[in-house]
């Protein structure tokens, strides 16, 4: 017991320091991009504002229009109130009414603080999308964001749109079914460049296949003739003659061959 204590307690003191709890958002965050995007699809420490120190900690590369830029960057940041939302979950530990709609106050203005940060500092379209991403690493956290009726006003205003583990996972998988429908429509015209030249050499093809044929049809015609025409000419012409019988044909034949 005294060992599980000092475990929670490491936990606990880990948990206390802000950076820390930023890692925590930061690596799962890291992990669901991994999982589901590719390598050249996103990156990491990205300076989205020209002339800004001000690094986001990831931002997806979503297709930006050919004639201007190659991409645009949809800035994502994780963030996690720990000791805001602690003294909620107290707060509902106790059944406290007073202390619930208190923390629960304190929680809204800490969020809004934080997508207003993620506005000033991340947001500059065209070289990023008019919108940003607050990703929070426990479900738990994204609900009671919900239930506070945050996700509308964050929208208006300050253009954050807000994710939990499993609404993020969500809006990856769509963005990456985006790249794939995309990736087709970039390749679309390839295809068609192929599907012309085979059907121009399939043209050709049919040329030399129908002169093929003709030859073909040429050689039987003239095998017909020979087989035909000239064979009866040739009997024709032999009537008038003997038939010799098959011994005294072959002993003719094989002494000619042996005068020659």
């Amino acid at each position: 017991m005294q060992t599980l204590a000092q475990d929670v307690g490491g936990l606990k003191r880990v948990l206390s320091n802000v950076k820390t709890r930023g890692n925590i958002g930061e690596i799962q965050l890291s992990m669901l991009l991994e999982q589901i995007l590719a390598p050249e699809q996103y990156e990491a420490n990205v300076h989205t504002r020209k002339g800004s120190d001000a690094v986001v900690e990831f931002a997806v590369k979503l297709p930006g229009r050919d004639d201007v830029r190659e991409f645009v960057y949809l800035p994502i940041d994780a963030k996690f109130p720990k000791d805001v939302y602690e003294q909620l979950l107290d707060a509902y530990d106790h059944a406290d009414t007073q202390a619930i709609e208190t923390a629960g106050k304190l929680l809204e203005t800490t969020i809004k603080k934080m997508a207003k940060d993620i506005s000033d500092k991340y947001l500059a379209p065209p070289a990023t999308t008019d919108f940003g991403i607050m990703f929070l690493p426990f479900e738990g956290l994204y609900a009671e964001v919900v239930r506070l009726g945050l996700v509308e006003v964050l929208q208006r205003q300050y253009k954050v749109n807000i994710a939990g583990p499993t609404t993020f996972a969500a809006l990856l998988n769509s963005l990456q079914m985006g790249f794939r429908t995309l990736a087709i429509q970039k390749r679309s015209s390839e295809v068609w460049s192929v599907l012309g030249a085979v059907k121009t050499e399939f043209a050709t093809f049919e040329d030399v296949l129908a002169a093929a044929q003709k030859r073909i049809e040429q050689t039987g015609a003239e095998l017909d003739k020979l087989v035909g025409v000239r064979t009866r000419k040739i009997n024709s012409k032999l009537r008038s003659v003997s038939v010799l019988p098959a011994e005294e044909s072959a002993r003719l034949l094989d002494d000619g061959a042996d005068a020659e």
